[in-house]
């Protein structure tokens, strides 16, 4: 019912804003389509949609790995921006801030549905950036780096809790640094690799269920296969 009601009114903005396009193609910086869309330019709120849309929407599928939530939660997403597009200071990069309120509005989407969640703002131990082995906990992880099965990878991390998903997503994925991390979710850097750390501890164990499970089934299937032959 709520994905309806989403879909619905967000369609009544960004739909037809999205098939809009302007009759000359538009040289404006984002800077200068942010100001036009601030003052209520249509045309300008769609030259940002099309600038950022592709990359929210792939945020959302990460976050959430279904097709039609992520098109849902993407057009949410629009139509904050829409409506609160005239907070923007600037005081962030615009990306930053959009993307600050996509992972807002999908969180927020995952507490209604009941999903555990991990929190950002859990208490680290005291000095915990500082003390300890001298290993960057959101360093490239290389026991994550080798050839492991796609489908295997995307199952796993479809399993992560939304916290630490949304870490790994914007940090392995999206390319995003720990300090705009912590801009976008509102927490400290010292928190973003405490938990990408701890996603990537737990994605390596769902990796490794993933593969005991696939080779029980070839197992079970070779096991079939030569009864049926005798």
């Amino acid at each position: 019912m709520g994905s309806r009601r989403i879909r619905s009114s967000s369609r009544a903005v960004i739909g037809p804003l999205a098939r809009q396009r302007p009759a000359e193609p538009v040289a404006w910086t984002e800077a200068e389509a942010i100001r036009r869309a601030q003052a209520g330019d249509s045309t300008a709120f769609e030259f940002l949609y099309q600038l950022h849309s592709r990359r929210v929407y792939a945020l959302c599928l990460r976050m959430v790995g279904n097709p039609a939530d992520a098109e849902d939660l993407m057009q949410e997403a629009f139509l904050q921006l829409f409506r609160k597009i005239g907070t923007f200071r600037g005081e962030s990069a615009f990306s930053t801030w959009l993307h600050r309120m996509t992972v807002n509005v999908v969180l927020m989407r995952l507490r209604k549905k009941s999903l555990p969640t991990d929190s950002l703002e859990e208490t680290l131990e005291p000095d915990a950036e500082t003390s300890g082995p001298k290993r960057d906990v959101g360093a490239p992880d290389l026991r994550l780096s080798g050839a492991v099965d796609r489908v295997n990878l995307e199952r796993s991390i479809e399993k992560l809790p939304p916290g630490y998903r949304t870490v790994f997503v914007l940090h392995d994925v999206q390319g995003y640094e720990h300090n705009e991390i912590a801009g976008i979710m509102g927490c400290s850097v010292g928190n973003s690799k405490s938990q990408l750390h701890k996603a990537r501890t737990r994605l390596r164990e769902l990796l490794q269920e993933e593969i005991r499970e696939q080779a029980r089934q070839e197992r079970h299937s070779a096991k079939t296969q030569t009864g049926s032959q005798g």
